[in-house]
């Protein structure tokens, strides 16, 4: 079992539509993946049609009451099984605090055998709090968009500042990968930022695969599906099939 943890400090960015379209493409290659939805916006969980009235039948139970993954897990009509966000999850920072007992909360949950059969996704919300923190020490590879702009790759700055940081904790370095998101050749601050993400970060850790602008991506979580059942001979499901491909042959999902 892999998890991997979708974040980026700056929004809009493409992290929930890459948290989305990596669990479809997991998916179609027989696997059975399971969507932790840690944004207390819960998009993710919108669009696979898990939206939960009450805190309690979301990931905040897990966090609050210790509830069981199992328990809160739904199976999307996609066949993904999702653990479902909720508003209430912005509470979480003044209520549990940073403690090491609660940020590695979700990792002790996800060693347990048999809690998830396939690959774990997590979409972070953007800000460096217990939430992001647990799916940073739950998950064996952070994958962090980058829209072709300057404020997303400063965004993606501070996260890798913050892995830094973290690699006292872990005694390694944690794997990581660089994706370039809403990338258009025929604009200049696309291939800008391409080339200030090579000085910025270790070349191997910067994702081969390019996700461009692309319309179905735009539209297919309005229609609650991934890009691959909303339009699977588009642009996006390219490039998503070939990011899972790439992250698969690496061995790292």
């Amino acid at each position: 079992m892999t998890v991997i943890a979708v974040f980026n400090q700056k929004g809009g960015v493409g992290k929930t539509t890459t948290a989305l379209n990596l669990l479809a493409g997991l998916a179609q290659r027989k696997q059975r993946p399971l969507a932790i939805d840690l944004d207390p916006q819960a998009h993710l969980s919108g669009i696979f049609g898990v939206r939960p009235r009450l805190a309690d039948d979301s990931v905040y139970s897990f966090f609050v009451r210790q509830r069981p993954l199992a328990d809160i897990t739904e199976i999307a009509a996609s066949g993904v099984m999702v653990c479902p966000g909720h508003l209430d999850l912005s509470k979480l920072d003044t209520m549990l605090g940073k403690g090491v007992n609660v940020v590695t909360r979700l990792r002790t949950a996800l060693r347990v055998p048999g809690v998830a059969p396939g690959p774990v996704v997590i979409d972070c919300c953007p800000l460096l709090g217990v939430l992001s923190l647990n799916a940073i020490f739950a998950c064996d590879l952070v994958v962090i968009p980058v829209s072709a702009d300057y404020l997303a790759l400063q965004g993606a700055q501070q996260v890798e500042r913050a892995l830094n940081a973290l690699e006292t904790v872990f005694k390694a370095r944690l794997p990581r990968r660089y994706l370039l998101t809403r990338f258009d050749a025929r604009r200049k601050m696309s291939s800008e930022v391409a080339d200030l993400m090579a000085m910025a970060f270790r070349p191997e850790e910067i994702c081969v695969t390019r996700i461009a602008e692309n319309v179905s991506l735009a539209e297919s979580p309005a229609r609650q599906l991934d890009v691959f059942r909303y339009a699977p001979t588009s642009t996006g499901a390219r490039d998503y099939r070939a990011l899972v491909d790439e992250l698969v042959t690496a061995g790292l999902a």
